[in-house]
């Protein structure tokens, strides 16, 4: 591991309670193990949430329950490594957060609890039998985004009139992504559009992808669902407003960061809901027993200031649509 990285993932970690607290418990207290692809801003975002629902069914940070957390940044090489490690910290369960985040906990370990959160689909990625009855060691909260690609996509094709072409950001290195990619594929012909697909898995990319799109004379943005993107969130959401271009992303963060709109599930309420799964597994449930849920709210955002900034006229409908209107 780099040193760049090794601090990285030792600063994610320092989001628990003082090392001198945490010696504190007795060997008997549950250590549960918080594993994401995400950044420590955003990790300590659901693990904040984690926390706070574990401790509405009677587990308090600090007095029955531990956390030892884990953050990749962005790095999914580093995933496979941190998941050992909680494995050899002998942790009573891993709370995974992404896709790859799930895929490295499950690798590491067939014994373990894995609760996930935030991945798409898990069956079609291989994660879980189905949906009623997922089997092994694994259950969660699933985003189902892919479901709600096409959705989107008709979206921009409803509130920006005459759109025609999309410029369709997406890597192929996040494992969702290309099953996402083949659904607004599919959804394209019949709305009437082009998709203009830039596949990108670094961030010095993002200049010279965009300028591509734009030279392609691309009418809107379109954003497959990646940690990458989310962690570009801002500098996406500034490109996309030097062009005067409307996008659309599958998250909250990313609209308040700049992004036009996004339309998709309410994260805090799965990480909420996954809460409930860790708490009855550290009650004797078995994972394989409890069926994989899906999202209970999907939220439209629209950002006017976005849409002041680019000269996008806001249609009426999309405002009595919108769940929520950042002004």
């Amino acid at each position: 591991m780099r040193r760049r990285d090794f601090i990285k993932v030792v600063a994610c970690s320092a989001i628990t309670w003082p090392l001198a607290a945490r010696a504190q418990q007795p060997s008997s207290v549950p250590k549960i193990g918080f594993l994401t692809d995400e950044s420590l801003s955003l990790g300590s975002v659901a693990l904040k949430i984690l926390a706070n629902a574990l401790s509405e069914r009677g587990y308090t940070e600090g007095r029955n329950i531990v956390f030892e957390v884990r953050c990749a940044n962005g790095h999914d090489d580093l995933l496979p490594g941190l998941a050992a490690e909680l494995v050899r910290m002998q942790v009573n369960l891993i709370f995974a957060v992404g896709t790859p985040a799930t895929r490295a906990a499950k690798n590491a370990t067939d014994s373990l609890p894995i609760v996930f959160s935030r991945i798409a689909d898990p069956v079609a990625l291989g994660l879980v039998q189905s949906l009623a009855q997922p089997g092994a060691n694994l259950t969660g909260v699933s985003v189902l985004t892919r479901d709600l690609a096409a959705k989107r996509l008709q979206m921009l094709v409803q509130f920006i009139p005459g759109i025609k072409r999309i410029g369709v950001l997406w890597d192929p290195t996040f494992p969702p992504a290309p099953l996402e990619l083949r659904e607004i594929e599919r959804a394209a012909p019949s709305l009437n559009i082009d998709l203009v697909p830039i596949g990108m898995q670094h961030a010095e990319q993002l200049g010279e992808a965009v300028h591509d799109l734009m030279r392609q004379r691309v009418q809107a943005l379109y954003i497959v669902p990646g940690i990458l993107f989310t962690e570009l969130r801002e500098r996406v959401a500034g490109i996309a407003i030097e062009n005067r271009i409307p996008t659309m992303f599958y998250r909250k963060e990313p609209v308040e960061a700049g992004g036009l709109m996004s339309y998709g599930p309410n994260f805090s309420d799965m990480y909420r809901r996954a809460a409930g799964y860790v708490a009855k597994i550290l009650r004797g449930a078995k994972p394989s027993d409890l069926p994989v849920e899906e999202p209970d709210i999907i939220e439209l955002i629209v950002n006017l200031k976005t849409a002041k900034a680019i000269g996008f006229t806001v249609p009426q409908s999309l405002l009595i649509a919108a769940d929520e209107v950042i002004e």
